[in-house]
């Protein structure tokens, strides 16, 4: 390899220099092998500057550059720099523009997101930025212009930051075909990926860069030391509950440890939990208001970037956030991190404890808050699967139909495009190397005409195949169709919420407003809102002086527990090691073990439990609740054919719950037929709704591949169930007419993957059998079994409130249970 003389970065040092900086090593390693002309990942912490670990190479070229003969300045962008989060790219054009005026770069940085200005959208168009910071929905809609994307020929290096975010969803997918086409318009283009947090680092190499498998892989700086606190009950007797998850009854804790610091941020797991706890810190809250902010998806980007200056600025003493906030966002001034809830994942809790102090030296922490006693051994398998730096994995999507079809499509009316040539270019990519010549006809047909059930209705005949053999777009109103479709992320049927004088909030999801009639309150963006009225998908509200009223909620917010975290648990159940939460949660376990038995490598726990609503068998595989879910259902219909019976169900991440109507024999031999993981695939289709689920899977991936058309500009939006009824009207045209279309296929090969995460649960089965099996009989609901069995009585009607009925039946076990504490 022609290494650079060392020399080279001698005006980057001198610029670390006068800041009082000093490169690392991997800094400048980056730096020597960008300049070699090579492509990479680059692995390292959060806040240990990774970011002008990439943007250095870059700049050193441009100042070796700039006194050569024949140079010519901006003739196009330089450098793109892809981010998953528009929060992280306006943070990103900071630090960008920051680095380039300090080396006396004469660079324009631009941003090209959602949220970019009318001057950096202008910029980007006509390649007049050095520097681009895009998103891959960005990206994409640029290479739909015919006049944009022959600029990027002039790139020379791709950044992607936070790799680990995008290459485990169709975000990572649409960017793959992206980076592929800016590959073959800049072939000596540079691509450099950014991580901190992931698991299988080769495969994320191999996934980013297919065309230079062995690129480099370079270790950053040495992990920032993570440490992890849990605010425990104080005094005697105190206790968490059994069941729960809002851990409200840990306010006054909370509201000490935030005014014990100057700024802090307090992470929920989802976007209702964020409002209800952002709702109960205001009602106590000593300070002026505006110091105290909420941050999530569904709010306006004003309300966020409020937030997030505030944070910056000093002003704002504590936001109440969701994942919005998990990513690389720099806020030096935040003193410390609190975790509502089980954080789920190591990763997870990894990022979001290194949003504290996000200063070089300083060390991560985070304080967890549980919110019932189970979690307490969570926050212990979190802090071992830190220390012996266990961290999940993340497998990326292969063969999408969809997405491939959207970036046909995108071409088509970028210039057009030759179908052998893309054929090839999409074949360099990780997600289509094994795609087959006639899977490829087969998207080409349906681009061209829907396929072939659909051939006959113009709105699908999109691409057109000209003379000269390449495929284009010439109508105007299919061309404003696409370009307002292009993404993958997942949509909500969402209602904007707008103040009746004007000014956003954002948005709430249809089903939560469908309940609601004009002069009802309701609590959203941490205020107390009044609907006035609902039309076009708008809903005009006005401010509320008082009263209560329900709190927005989201579908679908739950996070699944990780299988590397669930594995971390089961180990501490059999070796709580001295951990201070396993001292804390040992009269928990100290019942499960007296009562039944506790789960343990190597274990499989099961119980046979009789209450006043029928006979229950308690599994607990470890597996994740949509794991649990597919189990439920296939242990559920094998037994049904031995038995004639009715089955109900309940699942959590350690396990599942089935509900037998009537009681039936139960012994070893059977419990492992059931667990069998022969004719799964089988029993799997038979025992679930196989066909519903595919429907539900295929409306998003119609709406990806450009099937259901959206609303346009000036016009009525659609509401969610036309949108529902036009994707199950073609559902079921393409199921009678066209069984094969690549779409149906996909929607049951996602819907098997994805909502019931079949390989997951084979793999689940198979480890069952290989376990131990202790199955137990307990004379009543033990700690595990009865979160289960909490779950089960949400949707029963009663005049008490579920948390209530809860309560009591809590206090009931733990009576019964007080001579074994």
């Amino acid at each position: 390899m022609n290494r650079p003389s060392p020399g080279r970065d001698a005006p980057l040092a001198a610029w670390f220099a006068s800041r009082g900086w000093k490169p690392a090593p991997f800094q400048r390693e980056t730096w020597r092998r960008y300049l070699a002309g090579e492509s990479g990942l680059l692995h390292t912490p959060t806040g240990s500057g990774k970011t002008l670990a990439a943007f250095g190479g870059p700049m050193l070229e441009a100042l070796a550059e700039s006194g050569q003969a024949g140079w010519v300045a901006d003739a196009g962008p330089r450098v793109l720099w892809v981010t998953p989060l528009r929060a992280l790219a306006a943070d990103t054009v900071r630090a960008l523009d920051q680095a380039a005026q300090g080396l006396e770069l004469a660079w324009t940085v631009a941003l090209r997101t959602g949220d970019a200005s009318a001057r950096d959208r202008r910029l980007a168009r006509q390649g007049k930025a050095d520097v681009l910071v895009i998103t891959p929905e960005s990206l994409a809609l640029l290479l739909s212009y015919a006049d944009t994307a022959p600029r990027f020929r002039t790139l020379r290096c791709i950044v992607v930051d936070e790799w680990h975010e995008l290459l485990g969803n169709k975000r990572g997918v649409l960017l793959q075909l992206g980076l592929a086409r800016l590959r073959s318009l800049a072939p000596q283009v540079r691509i450099w990926g950014l991580s901190a947090t992931l698991g299988n680092l080769e495969q994320a190499r191999e996934v980013l860069l297919p065309h230079a498998p062995q690129g480099a892989l370079v270790a950053g700086a040495r992990p920032r030391r993570m440490t992890l606190s849990t605010l425990m009950p104080e005094g005697k007797g105190a206790a968490l509950p059994w069941a729960g998850h809002l851990g409200l009854s840990q306010l006054a804790r909370v509201f000490k440890r935030l005014f014990e610091v100057r700024a802090s941020l307090l992470f929920t797991n989802t976007r209702a939990q964020a409002e209800l706890w952002h709702r109960a810190l205001a009602s106590i809250w000593p300070e002026d208001p505006a110091t105290l902010a909420l941050h999530h998806g569904s709010l306006d980007p004003a309300l966020r970037t409020a937030a997030e200056q505030g944070l910056r600025a000093g002003t704002i003493r504590c936001v109440v956030a969701t994942s919005s906030l998990d990513l690389g966002v720099d806020f030096p001034e935040v003193d410390q991190v609190l975790q509502v809830g089980s954080p789920k994942g190591v990763a997870r809790l990894l990022q979001r404890a290194g949003r504290a102090r996000h200063r070089p030296g300083e060390s991560g922490h985070v304080t967890c808050v549980p919110t019932h006693a189970l979690e307490l051994i969570e926050y212990a398998a979190a802090r071992q699967a830190i220390a012996y730096g266990r961290i999940e994995s993340r497998p990326a999507p292969r063969d999408c139909a969809d997405v491939l079809a959207q970036h046909a499509v995108t071409l088509a009316l970028g210039g057009g495009f030759e179908a052998d040539a893309l054929y090839r270019e999409v074949l360099g990519t990780h997600a289509y190397a094994g795609l087959d010549p006639a899977s490829w006809r087969a998207v080409l047909d349906f681009i061209a005409q829907g396929g072939q059930a659909l051939s006959n209705y113009p709105e699908f005949r999109r691409v057109e195949r000209d003379a000269d053999g390449w495929y284009r777009v010439h109508d105007r109103r299919i061309a404003l169709r696409h370009r307002l479709s292009i993404g993958t992320i997942a949509a909500d049927g969402a209602v904007s919420v707008k103040y009746l004088r004007g000014g956003g909030l954002g948005s709430v999801e249809e089903s939560f407003l469908a309940r609601l009639r004009p002069g009802d309150r309701f609590q959203f963006a941490g205020r107390t809102l009044q609907l006035a009225r609902l039309e076009n998908m708008t809903a005009y509200v006005r401010r509320a002086k008082g009263g209560d009223g329900p709190v927005a909620t989201w579908q679908g917010g739950r996070m699944a527990l990780s299988t590397q975290l669930a594995r971390e648990v089961e180990s501490l159940c059999a070796d709580p090691g001295d951990h201070p939460e396993m001292r804390m949660a040992e009269p928990l376990l100290r019942i499960q073990r007296r009562a039944s038995a506790l789960p343990g490598p190597g274990r499989l726990v099961a119980e046979r439990i009789a209450t006043r609503r029928g006979m229950h068998l308690f599994v607990y595989p470890f597996a994740g609740r949509a794991v649990h879910e597919g189990l439920a259902a296939t242990m559920a219909l094998r037994w049904g054919r031995r038995q004639a019976n009715t089955f109900s169900y309940a699942v959590n991440d350690y396990g599942l719950m089935l509900t037998l109507a009537e009681p039936a024999p139960l012994d070893a031999a059977l419990l492992r037929e059931l667990l069998g993981v022969r004719n799964l695939a089988e029993d799997l289709r038979e025992g679930v709704n196989l066909g519903e689920l595919a429907r539900r899977q295929f409306r998003e991936i119609a709406r990806v591949a450009g099937l259901l058309t959206p609303s346009l500009p000036g016009r009525a939006a659609r509401a969610m169930r036309q949108v529902q009824a036009s994707s199950g009207l073609l559902y079921d045209v393409l199921r009678r007419y066209d069984p094969d279309h690549l779409l149906l296929a996909q929607a049951e090969r996602e819907a098997l993957a994805f909502q019931l995460e079949a390989p997951r649960l084979a793999a689940a089965l198979r480890d069952c059998e290989g376990r131990e099996l202790a199955l137990r009989e307990p004379a009543a609901l033990t700690p595990l079994s009865f979160p289960l069995w909490s779950e089960s009585l949400r949707g029963q009607l009663s005049t008490e409130t579920w948390q209530a009925r809860i309560q009591r039946a809590a206090a009931q076990l733990e009576k019964r249970y007080a001579r074994i504490v």
